[in-house]
């Protein structure tokens, strides 16, 4: 009787583990250039612990701003430096779990069917002239990081002043992507990555990495993070992250190993 009992009450417990583990949340804010790339994880993350996974996909700085403003989120991965330094300084971020996952290269697309083929981008393109009477989109120059990099590298090869009137200036690259893709922008500067997901467009240029700052991803814990964001944590330093982001056309960076 005794084993009959004690066996009931293990079945129980088993049936009510899931559960609980499906009632545990872990909140990740991502830049939205690693849609893709945390989609693949969350799933991972889910299927082995139970827990679910709630993700914000945005422009850095945006994330970085909703953190600021009291946000529940328990990991932040960015697109740049600048935005985790802006939370970090904050100390909106717990001590010594900052590091950098991956790294991303530039590149210049246009719709798929455009007729513009392959550039070289160098010192003194004329980028200004490639577009014509078209729209060129990228992100936000004063706040989104593709479009920070992007004014970076024109300004080094001196082809911002020309072209700075015929941007189209969006909330992430994401949005940027889809206004090459549906042909209402002539030309896009976006990650490498990006292009690569989207049938809707071509690469027809990759600027120069020295032309600016290099593109890093740090990610880091929020001073706030719950529990259960340890193992999502540990999952992006795994092997299994290193996996799937060269799978999407990332950099795995070394320093993020176990």
């Amino acid at each position: 009787m005794f084993v009959r009992v004690l066996a009931v009450v293990l079945l129980a417990i088993a049936a009510v583990h899931p559960a609980l583990a499906q009632d545990k949340t872990v909140t990740v804010f991502v830049a939205a250039s690693m849609t893709n790339v945390a989609n693949d994880l969350n799933g991972i993350f889910t299927r082995n612990t139970g827990i679910k996974v709630t993700t914000s996909y945005a422009a850095s700085s945006a994330l970085a701003k909703q953190i600021e403003q009291g946000a529940p989120a328990d990991v932040f991965i960015s697109a740049d430096i600048p935005w985790m330094d802006y939370v970090q300084e904050r100390k909106l971020t717990r001590n010594n779990t900052r590091f950098d996952i991956a790294g991303n290269r530039l590149v210049l697309i246009a719709p798929k069917d455009s007729k513009i083929g392959e550039q070289k981008i160098g010192s003194g393109f004329d980028l200004a002239k490639l577009a014509g009477d078209g729209r060129i989109a990228t992100g936000d120059v004063k706040s989104v990081p593709v479009g920070r990099y992007a004014q970076a590298s024109l300004q080094k090869l001196g082809s911002w002043a020309a072209a700075e009137s015929k941007f189209a200036m969006t909330d992430n690259v994401r949005a940027a992507l889809v206004l090459v893709s549906r042909g209402e922008a002539a030309l896009g500067i976006v990650y490498e990555t990006d292009a690569a997901v989207e049938r809707g467009v071509k690469i027809v240029g990759r600027f120069p990495p020295d032309s600016h700052p290099p593109i890093v991803y740090p990610v880091a814990l929020t001073e706030k993070a719950k529990p259960e964001a340890d193992a999502y944590f540990k999952l992006l330093r795994s092997a299994t992250a290193q996996v799937i982001l060269e799978k999407y056309g990332f950099t795995y960076l070394p320093k993020a190993g176990p």
